[in-house]
């Protein structure tokens, strides 16, 4: 039997239907998406006039999304002559910058540019700001900076090895620029040799590798340098040298350099001349070559890369100024010299002392002097003025040797030599040749048995060391010493 429906149900399905058509009600469209926007920073102020290397500040807003990065760019006009009228001379492109700030370095070339900046924001949409910030700004003229090549000098002649070693880094170039704008800097430099590429560095000293010139490495080469400052301009110009590179020949055995002054004591109390000294040392090294420092002053370097030895001899007693073989000048000479393989011998009165003339003897000399660094020579002391030492005994197979009394046959010295430098402390790889002589009644006992000459083993270059004049050792026993010491060199 079927139940009669109720009027109360027909009732709540006709409302549960009305309600379900009234709840589907069309949605309204969707908002368009906005672009971002960018601001600038009045700094600098709009319109104002600045230097060419300005630095600008922004930021964006996206009401819809976030900004991704930046983009901008400038537009340079120059006025046209004899109008107010500026016309475009320059422009970029956009740039893209994940930054809020740019330092940019306007082109400046005529006496006042207008330059007007632009920067827009771009959102994650890759919405881009349809009415970029902009910004006005007037700079002044820039000027490219100036290089000068400092070293090597031009039309001058520098000693080089066909490779690099621990001593010899390669060509040395040290250079410097300036900047014709008051707030101008320099920030980079450039080095090219023999019309090769440049290379771009931020140092103003660098070793240039043999292999980077062109071959043959002995010879002529054309070195050049230029910088480019903080507005970007490089120096159109640079400078340059024409310099000889010289590859040591070391094709004559010795080369005897004499510093001996005769004007000083004990030559001109004895009346020994020049010609005198030359002959002795002639005699000790037969066949060697002489320079006369005092007449010639101190030798090229392409004179001295044809010596396997150079023997510096300075037998006077330095009065007021220390021998010349100190003065820095030399010393840059000598050091160059020996990096590239040269041989050195050094003799005099007090020749070690020179190099610290105005200094209290025991001297330590420190690292970066010639003493410390070339010569291994660490510690140096002096024995007093009167004559005491009679000569020397040899170490490691180097003969005796002894004064020669004649030559020293006055006051205060009394046929023996008086100051005579004490090597106390040496670094490695060396040896000591001779030790100190003097009578059994000496009044200075502490001065016998110590070092007083010196032997460097290097691996570029070999040295030795005397620290007594060699003029002052009698003639046949100098003989046999000059022969050593160039044995020992491998000089022959």
């Amino acid at each position: 039997m079927r139940r009669p429906i109720s009027i109360l149900s027909i009732a709540l399905v006709a409302g549960l239907a009305f309600m379900t058509v009234s709840c589907e009600r069309p949605t309204e469209p969707a908002n368009p998406n906005s672009p971002p926007d960018t601001r600038l920073a009045n700094i600098p102020k709009d319109s104002s006039t600045v230097f060419a290397l300005a630095t600008l500040f922004w930021d964006g807003g996206d009401y819809d999304g976030y900004i991704t990065h930046y983009q901008y760019r400038y537009f340079t006009s120059h006025l046209l002559p004899g109008a107010a009228t500026w016309t475009i001379f320059d422009s970029t492109a956009w740039k893209d910058t994940t930054g809020s700030t740019v330092t940019i370095p306007f082109n400046s070339t005529d006496s006042l540019n207008k330059q007007v900046f632009y920067v827009r924001a771009v959102d994650n949409d890759g919405n881009v700001d349809s009415t970029p910030a902009q910004k006005l700004l007037y700079t002044t003229r820039t000027a490219p900076p100036i290089t000068k090549l400092l070293f090597p000098a031009k039309n001058s002649s520098v000693l080089v090895a066909q490779q690099i070693t621990d001593w010899w880094n390669g060509v040395n170039l040290v250079f410097t620029a300036r900047d014709q704008a008051k707030e101008g800097a320099i920030v980079e430099y450039a080095w090219a040799v023999d019309g090769r590429p440049y290379h771009w560095v931020k140092d103003t000293s660098v070793f240039v590798s043999p292999s980077e010139f062109n071959a043959p490495l002995n010879g002529p080469h054309t070195i050049k340098v230029i910088s480019r400052n903080n507005t970007n301009l490089v120096d159109p110009v640079g400078d340059s040298a024409r310099v000889a590179l010289v590859v040591p020949s070391f094709d004559r055995q010795v080369l005897v350099i004499d510093e001996t002054d005769e004007f000083n004591s004990p030559f001109v109390t004895m009346g020994v001349t020049d010609a005198v000294v030359d002959s002795f040392y002639a005699e000790v090294f037969p066949g060697c070559d002489q320079w006369d420092f005092k007449t010639r002053g101190m030798p090229p370097r392409d004179v001295l890369a044809r010596y396997k030895l150079l023997v510096w001899h300075a037998d006077d007693v330095p009065v007021s100024k220390p021998h010349k073989i100190s003065d820095p000048a030399n010393i840059a000479v000598f050091t160059d010299y020996l990096k590239v393989g040269g041989k050195f011998l050094m003799s005099g009165w007090r020749i070690l002392k020179s190099f610290a003339y105005t200094k209290n003897f025991p001297f330590a000399f420190p690292p970066g002097t010639f003493v410390h660094d070339y010569l291994h020579i660490y510690t140096v002391d002096e024995t007093d003025v009167v004559g005491d030492c009679t000569g020397g005994r040899g170490l490691r197979g180097f003969t005796d040797f002894s004064v020669d009394s004649v030559k020293l046959a006055l006051f205060p010295y009394s046929g023996k030599l008086g100051w005579v430098n004490l090597i106390i402390k040496t670094a490695g790889f060396t040896d000591f040749l001779y030790i100190y002589k003097n009578l059994d009644d000496s009044q200075y006992p502490t001065y016998r048995g110590r070092p007083i000459a010196i032997r460097y083993y290097g691996t570029v270059y070999d040295a030795v060391v005397l620290g007594f004049p060699m003029y002052f050792i009698r003639k046949e026993e100098a003989k046999v010493m000059a022969q050593q010491i160039l044995q020992s060199l491998q000089v022959n």
